[in-house]
């Protein structure tokens, strides 16, 4: 049996637990997930119904991990071997660039792309302020570091990464030079391109 059973589709942020599980070096069956008919197996793990979901198959029992960062995080501590995840002196950045990215980036973004703007006057009372001030943020941060963790990758960079590579891809961050240039960076990764080319392969057969 492979270590991991991973529910996803190819049109999902399944794309990020993916890149992470070939960081990881770890095995997996993968099941891919029609949105008109979801799998009772996937139902029976995680009742929203979301992708990606992993079961690990581990020697203790089946664990279920759902949420991307939750992913990234518990990829990396479940396979020390891998190598990917903080040292002590790294930790707060890691933790705090990966919490980050699933809670402010995510609601700047998505604010922004229905519409909503927080009015100035109560931007303390939105976790994001604004979408300016989270951008900011997030930029200042990789002027002067190549990754989350200053100069080495961790799985926090699959996460965090893949909020800005889509970002940049799809319009909804800006594409500033340090923004760029750490895409760039994970773009040459080889389980980076190995991942995404089994994802995009099955986008194309879907389009057949």
């Amino acid at each position: 049996m492979a270590d991991y059973t991973f529910f996803t589709n190819p049109m999902s942020r399944g794309q990020i637990a993916r890149w992470a599980l070939h960081e990881a070096g770890v095995s997996y069956d993968q099941v891919l997930v029609d949105w008109a008919a979801k799998p009772a197996a996937l139902l029976a793990a995680n009742p929203m119904g979301k992708v990606p979901t992993l079961i690990h198959h581990s020697e203790n029992g089946d664990k279920v991990v759902t949420e991307c960062a939750a992913i990234c995080a518990y990829l990396a501590e479940a396979h020390p071997e891998a190598g990917l995840g903080p040292s002590a002196d790294e930790s707060a950045d890691y933790f705090r660039w990966q919490f980050f990215a699933a809670g402010p980036v995510e609601q700047a973004i998505v604010s922004r792309s229905f519409g909503w703007e927080v009015p100035a006057d109560r931007e303390g009372m939105a976790g994001w302020g604004s979408y300016e001030r989270t951008i900011g943020a997030l930029e200042g941060h990789f002027e002067g570091n190549n990754y989350v963790c200053g100069n080495r990758f961790t799985l926090a960079d699959v996460y965090v990464g893949s909020q800005i590579d889509w970002g940049l891809t799809f319009g909804s961050i800006p594409p500033n030079e340090a923004f760029v240039a750490y895409a760039e960076r994970l773009q040459a990764r080889p389980a980076y391109k190995a991942a995404k080319a089994i994802d995009n392969a099955l986008i194309e057969e879907s389009r057949k």
